[in-house]
C-alpha cells in the first residue's frame, strides 16, 4: 500500500517554499496537491488566519487529504485549470502565493493499471482524471496518421514521429491498440537501439499532455495566477521538460505564454512579474541521488510587481 511519502515525493521541498516568502496569514494555492507534501509544509508555515487551497483532479491524489486536514486547508477536487473561478467560489479575490510541481508524480509512474509507464504492459490510459475524458488508447486509434505525426512532434519533440504515426496507424489496421505493450510492439523497431528508453519516454509523454491538454491547462492556470496575485506575492512553479519550462519562463518574463514582449518609451520589458531567480533552481546532488525524478526538475520564481 502506498504511503503518502512514497506516493509522490516532493521535489525542491524547501527552495520551492522558500521562494514563496510565506506571509503566515495569507491565501495560498499549491496547484498540484499529490502526496500532499508541498501542502503540509505550506501549512506548517501558516497561522491561524492562513489560507491554503489545494488543487488535484486525480482520486488518488484526494485520499490523501488527511495528512493536511485543517481549518485553514481546503482542498478542490479539480484541474488546475479552473483556478480562476474556483477561487471565485470560495469568495477569494487575491492569492498572496502559488505553488505548482508541474508534471507526473512517481506514483503516477509506479501504478501500472494508469498506463504512463512503457515498463508494465497496461491498459493505455494516461487520463489524470479517470472520470472523464479520452484515454490514450482513443487518441491512438482514433486519431488521423497526419494530426498523430504532430502531436508526437510537438509534444514529445521526436525526429521521427511521421514514421511512428505510420507504423501505429499500419498496426491499428489488423487490431486495437489497447495496452502499453501494443503500442511499443508497434513501434519499437523505429527506436534507436542507444536512445530506445528516451524515445519511447518522448512518445509517452506526447501521449499523456495530448491525453490531458496539459499545455492548455497550464496557460489557464498561469493566466489565471497573474490575475489573482496580488502586489509582491509570489508564483513558484517546477517544470520537468523544456515545453512546460518554456510556458512558465514566457509568463515570468513577458506575462504571456507565448513570450511576446511588450517595451515601454525607454526600452525597458514591460512585464507583471520582477524574476525572483535570473538564474533556474536546479536539485543539488544528494536530492538527485534520493530522487531520480528530480534530475530534470527547474525551480523558477517571480513575484507580482
Amino acid at each position: 500500500m502506498k504511503t503518502t511519502e512514497t506516493y509522490h515525493v516532493p521535489v525542491l521541498l524547501n527552495e520551492s517554499i522558500d521562494g514563496l516568502d510565506i506571509k503566515p496569514g495569507g491565501i495560498y494555492v499549491d496547484a498540484t496537491f499529490g502526496g500532499g507534501g508541498h501542502s503540509r509544509e505550506i501549512l506548517r508555515r501558516l497561522s491561524d488566519g492562513g489560507r491554503l487551497f489545494s488543487f488535484d483532479q486525480d482520486a488518488d491524489a484526494e485520499r490523501n487529504i488527511e495528512t493536511v486536514a485543517g481549518g485553514g486547508f481546503t482542498f478542490v477536487r479539480s484541474n488546475f485549470r479552473y483556478l480562476k473561478n474556483w477561487m471565485r467560489y470560495y469568495g477569494i479575490d487575491h492569492i498572496d502565493g502559488l505553488l505548482a510541481d508541474l508534471g507526473v508524480s512517481s506514483h503516477h509512474f509506479d501504478d501500472a493499471q494508469r498506463g504512463f509507464s512503457f515498463r508494465f504492459d497496461a491498459p493505455l490510459d494516461m487520463r489524470m482524471n479517470k472520470r472523464a475524458g479520452t484515454t490514450a488508447a482513443d487518441i491512438v486509434n482514433e486519431y488521423s496518421e497526419e494530426r498523430l505525426a504532430d502531436v508526437f512532434y510537438l509534444y514529445g519533440e521526436l525526429k521521427n514521429a511521421r514514421r511512428i504515426a505510420a507504423a501505429i496507424a499500419k498496426a491499428r489496421a489488423s487490431k486495437r491498440i489497447s495496452t502499453t505493450g501494443d503500442m511499443m510492439r508497434a513501434v519499437e523497431a523505429l527506436f534507436h537501439r542507444e536512445r530506445g528508453k528516451k524515445e519511447a519516454a518522448q512518445l509517452f509523454q506526447a501521449l499523456r499532455i495530448e491525453v490531458n491538454h496539459e499545455m492548455d491547462a497550464l496557460r489557464e492556470m498561469l493566466l489565471g495566477a497573474t490575475t489573482l496575485l496580488g502586489p509582491g506575492g509570489r508564483m513558484s512553479v517546477i517544470t520537468y521538460h523544456s515545453l512546460e519550462d518554456r510556458i512558465v519562463k514566457n509568463m515570468m518574463k513577458a506575462g504571456n505564454a507565448e513570450g511576446k514582449v511588450e517595451q515601454d518609451f525607454f526600452g525597458r520589458i514591460s512585464s507583471p512579474y520582477r524574476l525572483v531567480n535570473n538564474k533556474v533552481i536546479v536539485p543539488g546532488s544528494d536530492e538527485q541521488e534520493r530522487n531520480p525524478r528530480s534530475r530534470s526538475a527547474k525551480l523558477r520564481i517571480a513575484e507580482k510587481r
